[in-house]
Formats: C-alpha cells, structure tokens, sequence
C-alpha cells in the first residue's frame, strides 16, 4: 500500500489547521525538542496493542527523520485513519522553519 508523504514545509502548513501533528518518538526526544502543537504517542505504547484516536481527524505523523512515522503512518492507514508521513521528520521540521519548543536540559 502506498501511502503519502510531505515534506516539512507542507506539515507545518497544514499543522497549523485541522490537522493533529502526532510525534512517534519517546519522551527524552520529544523533551529535546518538539512541535507546540504536537500531541506525543510514543511508538513503543502502540506496540502494546490497538490505540484509540479520532476517526475523523487527520493526522501527520512525525518523528527524528521519518522513519518510524512511516511505520506508524502504514498501520494508521491500514487501520483506516487519514494519516500521512512527516519526510525526514523533526530534523526537516526544525530546518524549514517550524516551531520547536525544548522542555529538557
């Protein structure tokens, strides 16, 4: 299955909107630096089993450089939500401009 990408110019464009930014990474990367709008569901919970998210909404999914969120991003489509993958993840993110907040030393 194919499923789409953007790249970090698009996500934050369309972050700024309906769409829920959701950072796959684990908490000390999220605390290093993440998206202030971003919502924080760390792939190894989901690994844990099925996890509840809005069917209607639409999702980005987001983290380091965009290679878990492309695993994230097939099992969110397969599942049947509207979901795309962040190219190149945080690391394009924080280059093409966007928001990053820091809550870790």
């Amino acid at each position: 299955m194919e499923i789409e990408h953007v790249d970090a110019a698009e996500a934050i464009a369309r972050a700024a909107g309906p769409a829920v930014l959701l950072d796959v990474r684990e908490q000390n990367e999220w605390d290093a630096g993440h998206a202030p709008e971003a919502v924080l569901l760390p792939l190894s919970t989901m690994r844990g089993g099925p996890v509840e998210l809005d069917e209607d909404a639409e999702y980005l999914v987001i983290c380091h450089s965009g290679q878990r969120s492309q695993m994230v991003t097939e099992a969110l489509v397969d599942a049947g939500y509207s979901a795309v993958n962040v190219r190149g993840g945080m690391m394009a993110w924080e280059q093409a401009g966007g928001p990053v907040v820091r809550t870790g030393h």
